[in-house]
């Protein structure tokens, strides 16, 4: 049985990681407007990947015996000034929902909630490794430059990231 407090808390997360899919799905379909087509297969696949930390703390509810909520999802922007703001509002927001697993992680320890804290290193580890992505690609932003003629390269570099992505899913399957 999981805590009251506990379950309103996770329930904030999936509003948060459902906002995150939102987010990303809107971050692409600018892409997709700007001729971004690597960064827009990218924002595609990080708003699915949003979306099933958002059913795996949905489904986590249901096993432990509390009461998952579908989220009102806020309508996200959909307009960005640049590639490069377009990736420092998602290494922020990335930040905000790492600030906010170790919120939770601090319930917790606090209820003494060991299935809860063991539930939640994954999501840890996966923050852990999405913020280092996002740094990685503001930093190739940076050597890069904003200029029109460096989308292409920009562009390019974010396709990099999308196909080892598929390399590592497919090694992960077989």
């Amino acid at each position: 049985m999981i805590s009251e407090k506990m379950e309103t808390a996770l329930n904030k997360q999936i509003a948060l990681e459902g906002y995150a899919s939102y987010l990303y799905l809107s971050m692409a379909s600018w892409c997709d407007k700007e001729g971004l087509e690597g960064c827009a297969k990218f924002m595609h696949r990080q708003s699915e990947e949003e979306r099933m930390h958002m059913l795996k703390i949905f489904y986590y509810l249901s096993e432990v015996d509390g009461h998952a909520l579908t989220p009102a999802i806020a309508q996200p922007p959909h307009e960005f000034d640049s590639v490069k703001a377009l990736f420092e509002e998602v290494y922020a927001h990335e930040q905000k929902v790492t600030a906010s697993i170790h919120g939770l992680l601090k319930i917790g320890y606090e209820e003494n909630d060991h299935t809860t804290l063991n539930f939640l290193q994954w999501y840890v580890e996966e923050q852990r490794e999405e913020e280092a992505l996002m740094r990685s690609i503001l930093d190739k932003l940076k050597l890069i430059g904003d200029g029109p003629q460096s989308l292409y390269y920009i562009d390019m570099e974010v396709e990099k990231v999308n196909a080892m992505a598929a390399a590592a899913e497919g090694a992960e399957e077989a």
